[in-house]
């Protein structure tokens, strides 16, 4: 077995609390063993990311983004390797986790490359006024087990580039592959700017209250997220909060079945479903209700259920035996109460954790399997017949992560997405995020952004420069 060693300070070292075994979810095994790091060692990470921040603070614009395209150079050369490890951790499909390394590999150079800017708010003959952006200190990283490298990515690297340092706690479920990212930044940056530690229980609560860090970055459930908030009130760190959701997507009347059904597909059983924006709920017009499910359970169909490294796969198993508990037990609670199972419906007897593409009928708001986030291959239909209707429904959710609407008209779908309580709206996708678009939830879905220029301005602080030009002799 490989040999993975926490970072601090930019020392390699073993846990202080040994190994912990990370499962292959394809066969419920046991393949790797993960450092289990002690809270001395999470204070050791802290401590070199401050003693690191005197000088990192001081690189320049130039320093960093050199650094940051270095790493990127050294992800995209070993892009095989890391996503090999990120299908035994996680599951999923090779072709996906390559396309998830890839997409850290552009996220890294994006970030490397965006200018925070200094603001100009007066300029006359008697003063001038500018509003700067500093780095906050020492930010933690805080990683679910879904996307373990890109939403490492996303936290990590906009945190470098605004000139902090890093100490990372990625899930113990998937601790690899961010533990391969830390190790290649760290080729490339000054010992303390990056460090990780790893461990199965009892980092959550000291990350949340540590007075050595300025900033947690948090990407998990809503329950976990309220915990974050609390202990980070101890001494008022910054927060980005990118919690659960529920997302609901509204179909209109005289949608082209044909021409959508593939991108809804794929926007709802995106990663096995097992992704925070993907499309939980599906409302349909009730004139096109009995074709849409038709169509989906054929395109459902077309799926290749196996572990990931398995030729022709293209749908791995979940994660983790937990989450595949919650999505039987939130079937059956559907089926209990009626509902029409289209297809899949039941764990596959096999080993690992797998359960196939699940479409479910005749369910409705107040349900289970609808009101709660599921985060696996399930998809519910629910049918409605008045667009005022359908739009509060779908806004009943406490969570407000993304939502969308698809029709033909898109001046009507436009206007309809604008009135979902929503952090983001689509019209006639779902699901799609880039570098340079903000992205970030409202309601019980968190709050902050990520991506783009206002994502990386989260990892600063303001100050305001008032220079006066008068002379005072």
């Amino acid at each position: 077995m490989e040999n993975f060693q926490l970072l601090i300070g930019g020392v390699r070292v073993a846990g202080e609390n040994g190994e912990f075994a990370v499962i292959d979810p394809a066969s419920g095994t046991p393949f790797a063993q993960c450092p289990s790091g002690s809270l001395g060692q999470l204070n050791a990470a802290v401590a070199a990311a401050r003693t690191a921040f005197a000088g990192w603070r001081q690189s320049s614009a130039d320093e960093r983004r050199a650094a940051l395209h270095k790493a990127a150079d050294d992800i995209e050369r070993e892009a095989d390797g890391i996503a090999r490890l990120i299908v035994r951790e996680q599951g999923k499909p090779l072709a996906l986790a390559l396309s998830e390394v890839m997409g850290g590999v552009a996220w890294t150079r994006y970030n490397a490359d965006l200018e925070i800017p200094v603001e100009q708010v007066e300029d006359n003959p008697r003063q001038r006024v500018e509003l700067h952006r500093k780095p906050l200190g020492v930010v933690a990283s805080i990683t679910p087990w879904n996307w373990p490298f890109m939403i490492a990515v996303w936290h990590i690297i906009p945190a470098l580039r605004a000139g902090n340092c890093v100490v990372s706690k990625p899930s113990s479920l998937t601790p690899l592959s961010t533990l391969r990212l830390v190790e290649i930044l760290d080729r490339h940056l000054p010992p303390g700017v990056i460090n990780i530690v790893t461990g199965e229980k009892g980092f959550g609560s000291a990350i949340t209250t540590h007075p050595g860090i300025d900033k947690i970055v948090f990407t998990g459930s809503t329950p976990t997220g309220q915990s974050v908030m609390r202990g980070a009130a101890s001494n008022l760190k910054r927060l980005t909060l990118e919690l659960g959701g529920n997302d609901a997507a509204i179909v209109l009347p005289g949608t082209d079945i044909a021409a959508v059904v593939d991108d809804i597909f794929n926007a709802a059983f995106l990663n096995m479903g097992q992704t925070c924006a993907a499309l939980k709920r599906l409302y349909v017009h009730e004139s096109q209700y009995e074709a849409f499910a038709a169509a989906l359970v054929e395109r459902a169909g077309r799926e290749v259920v196996g572990a990931g490294l398995e030729a022709g796969v293209t749908f791995g198993p979940i994660q983790n035996s937990e989450q595949l508990e919650l999505v039987g037990e939130l079937v059956e609670d559907a089926r209990r109460l009626g509902a029409r199972i289209l297809c899949g419906g039941q764990r596959l007897p096999r080993a690992g954790y797998f359960y196939p593409p699940t479409l479910v009928a005749d369910v409705t708001d107040g349900d289970r399997l609808v009101d709660e986030e599921q985060f696996g291959p399930v998809l519910p239909l629910i049918a409605y017949g008045d667009v005022d209707d359908v739009l509060a429904r779908a806004n009943a959710s406490s969570m407000g992560l993304g939502g969308s609407v698809w029709g033909p008209d898109a001046t009507q779908a436009e206007a309809l997405a604008a009135r979902l309580e929503s952090g983001v709206a689509w019209v006639n996708c779902h699901a799609q995020i880039q570098p340079n678009t903000p992205f970030g939830g409202s309601k019980m879905s968190g709050f902050g952004v990520e991506f783009g220029l206002e994502g990386l301005l989260e990892f600063t602080g303001q100050q305001l420069l008032f220079v006066r030009k008068e002379n005072l002799s």
